[in-house]
């Protein structure tokens, strides 16, 4: 799974890394351990132009009663089917962008969290996302899971799970709004490419969200010594 990631970069440099046309949000607090619920920047594609907005990590199904209940990640195996994910997958798809992300790798001594990323490019998870409507007030709640799939072999001993991110030639596939048939979309998941990826024990700091700042991503030095 996904759990914890980072998003440090500036709305400016996801507006330029994205050639993103209209900016719908505001300049969000950078974030070197973003959690559930937690506003992130995404991006998408809304009548062929390209978007970066904000929206809440955790999706809230458009037909669910109410939003106590949301889903921060999406299996790749059964995002086409499952009913939490179907209808988002199918219409309402978007990039999410990261600084790398964190994953605990069990231990002798305990679980060791570390930071992943690409050492030659940003990673850019696949997303999706869904709007919900509150039946008391009206307001309009929109939210967005990161989609995950079976680690690969350089990550499988730290976590059996990963988000899937993708490189920029995949980007326009994943946004395209004509696709809908997930025989269509499906297979663009299967081109992720884990990349030059590097990954580093970082402190358990990171463990607790009330701990966020840049010194989170700092080699860990007990394991070294």
């Amino acid at each position: 799974m996904c759990g914890r990631f980072v998003q440090s970069a500036s709305l400016d440099h996801w507006v330029g890394v994205f050639d993103v046309e209209r900016t719908l949000t505001e300049e969000l607090h950078a974030s070197w351990n973003v959690a559930p619920t937690d506003p992130i920047y995404i991006a998408a594609e809304h009548r062929g132009e390209r978007q970066l907005g904000a929206m809440r990590w955790g999706l809230v199904p458009h037909w669910a009663k109410d939003a106590k209940g949301f889903h921060i990640n999406a299996r790749s195996e059964t995002i086409a089917s499952k009913p939490a994910f179907r209808d988002a997958f199918r219409y309402r798809r978007c990039l999410v962008p990261s600084n790398g992300f964190y994953e605990w790798q069990a231990g002798p001594t305990g679980k060791v969290p570390h930071h992943i990323d690409l050492a030659d490019g940003p990673m850019v998870f696949a997303g999706v996302w869904s709007g919900w409507t509150d039946p008391t007030s009206g307001e309009q709640l929109n939210t967005v899971a990161i989609v995950t799939t079976d680690a690969s072999p350089e990550l499988a001993p730290i976590h059996d799970r990963m988000p899937v991110w993708l490189p920029p030639e995949l980007w326009d596939d994943w946004l395209d709004r004509e696709a809908t048939d997930p025989d269509d979309i499906l297979p663009i998941l299967d081109q992720a490419s884990p990349g030059n990826v590097v990954a580093r024990p970082v402190e358990d700091a990171v463990g607790s969200v009330a701990n966020n700042r840049p010194d989170l991503l700092a080699d860990r030095q007990d394991l070294f010594s």
